[in-house]
C-alpha cells in the first residue's frame, strides 16, 4: 500500500497515520461534543472511525456511547434529532433541531475550532522547546534557469519574499508559493555574504501549475537550499547500479564529466540528472592516476519526470571552505511561555489563511490538482515525521490539523461549513430549509468528496508508481 525501503517503515508509517488521524478525529468530534453538551443539546454516540464496532462503552448519568471503529478515516458526534427518528416528549427541548440557530451554528463550527486550538497547543509546545530550523540560503542556481536570469546567487539568503519575513525555509516556501500563485512573479529581497542586500524578481510567466507540482517548485525554479559543498570523492558504491558495474570505487575522486570539469559533488550531481539512460565519460584520479571511465547511467523518476543516477554517496567529511558554515545557517525558534502564545496563534493563522488561499486557486487553476494528497502521502509523511524525532511529529500533526479544520469550514453540505449555510439560510428565511433541499445538497456534498477522494487516492497512486 505504502511506498518505502522496509517493511519496518511500513509498519511505522501506517502506526503512524493511525494515531495521527486516531487524535485529530478525537480532537475534532471533542469540540462539538463539548459544546454541544455545554448548550444542553443530547448527545447519543461518540465515534472514532467507521463501519463495524471495535469498542462500545456507555458512559455517564446522561448516557452516550462511546464507539471505537474500524475504518480509520474519520468520525462523527450523533446528536438527538427529530429528523432522524422518533424522540420522547421529555427530549423534545434537547434535540437539536429544537434548537436556537446559534446553538446550532457554534455546536458545528466547534470541531474546526478545536482543530485550530489543537495546533496552536502543539506550536506552543514547540516553540517553548525550540524548532531548530535552516535560514533560507540558496545553494547551486541552474544555469539559464529562472533563479538565474533574476540574479539570485549561490550563498544569497532570502530575507523576504513578497513583503512578508523569511526566517525559515518554511517560510519562505510558503511565500514563494503565494507569490507565485498571486500573479506569476515572485519578489524578493536577499541578502549577499558580505552583508549587501538587493531585490530580485523571478518571473515564471504562466507556469504556476506546472511549478506547484509535488517536488516541482524549486527545481522548476532553478535552485535549492544551501548545503555545504563535498568534494567529489566517492564514500560509497550502490550495489547493482551503473557506478558498481563501471567499476567506480570508493575514494574514487571525480575531476570532469564529458570534459566538463566538476568542482564538488553537487555539481556532479547536476550534471547527471539531465541525462537518464546517457552514456558519460567520467574522469577520475584513483591514488595517483588518473583515468577515463564510462558509465551508462540509470533513471528513476521525479514528479513527472525522468532524471539520471549513477548510484554513488559522497564521502561527505571532505568539505569545501565557502562564505557560510553550517553553524551560520542553522536557526532556533524559541520563545518565552507567554510570547509562544501569541507565535502559535499567529502560526496556525498565517497557515490556515494559506490553506484557504491555496484551496482557491486549486479551485481557479492557478494551482496544481496533483498538489492535493490523500491518505497514502499522508501516511508516508506522518511515518516520516515520527522518524525525524517528536518535534516533526507535533509539526505535521499541526499542519494535518490545520488542514482538517480549513477544510471542514468549506461550504460543501455535508461537512460543517455547509451545515453552518442551512443554519444561515434559515435564520435569514425565518424557517428551516426544506429536507429535499437538504437531500440534494447532501448528495451533491458527497458526489464532491467522492470526487476529491478520488483525485487524491490517484495522486497518491501516480506518485507511488512513479
Amino acid at each position: 500500500m505504502i511506498s518505502t525501503d522496509s517493511p519496518l517503515e511500513a509498519v511505522i508509517n501506517l502506526a503512524a497515520f493511525i494515531v495521527a488521524i486516531g487524535v485529530l478525529v478525537a480532537v475534532h468530534e471533542f469540540g462539538h461534543f463539548w459544546v454541544a453538551r455545554k448548550l444542553g443539546i443530547r448527545v447519543l454516540r461518540f465515534s472514532i472511525g467507521f463501519g463495524k464496532p471495535l469498542y462500545r462503552r456507555v458512559i455517564g448519568a446522561d448516557p452516550v456511547e462511546f464507539v471505537i471503529a474500524a475504518v480509520p478515516l474519520g468520525g462523527y458526534v450523533k446528536l438527538l434529532d427529530e429528523r432522524e427518528g422518533n424522540v420522547a416528549e421529555r427530549d423534545l427541548p434537547r434535540a437539536f433541531n429544537r434548537q436556537p440557530v446559534w446553538k446550532r451554528i457554534a455546536t458545528l463550527l466547534a470541531g474546526p475550532a478545536m482543530n485550530l486550538i489543537f495546533a496552536i497547543a502543539l506550536y506552543w509546545v514547540l516553540f517553548t522547546a525550540g524548532v531548530p530550523a535552516l535560514k533560507p540560503v540558496v545553494g547551486e542556481v541552474t544555469p539559464d534557469s529562472i533563479a538565474a536570469q533574476a540574479g539570485l546567487r549561490f550563498e544569497d539568503q532570502i530575507i523576504q519574499v513578497g513583503g512578508r519575513s523569511t526566517p525559515t525555509w518554511e517560510a519562505a516556501t510558503l511565500a514563494i508559493v503565494e507569490d507565485l500563485t498571486d500573479d506569476g512573479t515572485i519578489e524578493m529581497r536577499v541578502q549577499a555574504v558580505d552583508g549587501a542586500d538587493r531585490s530580485v524578481s523571478l518571473v515564471t510567466g504562466d507556469r504556476s501549475r506546472e511549478l506547484t507540482q509535488p517536488e516541482a517548485l524549486l527545481p522548476g525554479l532553478g535552485f535549492e537550499p544551501w548545503q555545504p559543498r563535498v568534494k567529489p570523492v566517492i564514500g560509497e558504491v550502490s550495489k547493482g547500479m551503473p557506478a558498481e558495474r563501471a567499476g567506480l570505487r570508493a575514494d574514487d575522486e571525480i575531476l570532469a564529466i564529458d570534459g566538463h570539469r566538476v568542482e564538488d559533488f553537487q555539481q556532479l550531481v547536476n550534471q547527471v540528472k539531465p541525462k537518464p539512460g546517457r552514456t558519460v565519460t567520467l574522469q577520475i584520479r584513483r591514488g595517483e592516476a588518473v583515468r577515463d571511465v564510462r558509465v551508462t547511467l540509470g533513471e528513476s523518476a521525479q514528479g513527472d519526470r525522468k532524471i539520471g543516477v549513477i548510484g554513488i554517496k559522497s564521502k561527505g567529511d571532505q568539505l569545501i571552505p565557502t562564505g557560510r558554515t553550517i553553524d551560520s545557517v542553522l536557526t532556533l525558534q524559541k520563545y518565552g511561555v507567554v510570547t509562544a502564545i501569541g507565535e502559535a496563534a499567529a502560526k496556525t493563522w498565517d497557515t490556515s489563511t494559506f490553506t484557504l488561499r491555496i484551496v482557491g486557486r486549486i479551485i481557479t487553476g492557478d494551482v496544481s490538482l496533483q498538489a492535493i494528497s490523500g491518505p497514502i502521502s499522508i501516511a508516508e509523511t506522518t511515518g516520516f515525521a515520527a522518524r525525524q524525532g517528536w518535534r516533526t511529529f507535533l509539526s505535521t500533526l499541526a499542519l494535518i490539523s490545520i488542514s482538517l479544520g480549513v477544510l471542514n469550514l468549506l461550504p460543501i453540505p455535508i461537512l460543517d461549513g455547509g451545515q453552518v449555510v442551512y443554519q444561515l439560510a434559515e435564520l435569514v428565511k425565518g424557517r428551516p430549509v426544506s429536507e429535499r433541499a437538504q437531500l440534494l445538497g447532501q448528495q451533491i456534498g458527497i458526489a464532491m468528496l467522492i470526487l476529491m477522494m478520488t483525485l487524491a487516492f490517484y495522486n497518491d497512486i501516480a506518485r507511488h508508481l512513479n
